[in-house]
């Protein structure tokens, strides 16, 4: 059985940083692309990251590109979200996706296995 859990959301102020972590059991990261999507309260869940499965490839949204850093953990089967400069629109419930069998990375549908989201709010 997989299991996803994200961690490290808080609330914090505008211009600030955060760390979000994905660990995983019952699939190896290093086999598999990895996602980072958030939803923010009224809207959809909209993909903001991707790596590939051997970290080469990264991949943003225009609106935090230069800000989030994606990157492979130093300890196995984590990955990372290093955000800075954070904004208030960067508010919602962040969630790992593991796993993308089809279609283009920013579309959830095509991935299979999900966390269960950590609360990120950035007051201004």
């Amino acid at each position: 059985q997989v299991q996803v859990v994200e961690s490290g959301g808080g609330l914090v102020q505008a211009g600030e940083s955060l760390r979000l972590s994905c660990t995983a059991s019952g699939v190896t990261f290093a086999d598999v692309a990895m996602g980072w999507f958030r939803q923010a309260p009224g809207q959809e869940r909209e993909g903001i990251s991707f790596i590939n499965w051997d970290g080469r490839i990264t991949d943003y949204i225009d609106s935090v590109k230069g800000r989030f850093t994606i990157s492979r953990g130093a300890v196995k089967n984590t990955l990372d979200l290093k955000m800075t400069n954070l904004k208030p629109e960067d508010t919602g419930i962040y969630y790992c996706a593991a796993d993308r069998k089809r279609g283009a990375w920013a579309d959830g549908a095509g991935w299979t296995h999900w966390g269960q989201g950590t609360q990120v709010t950035v007051s201004s």
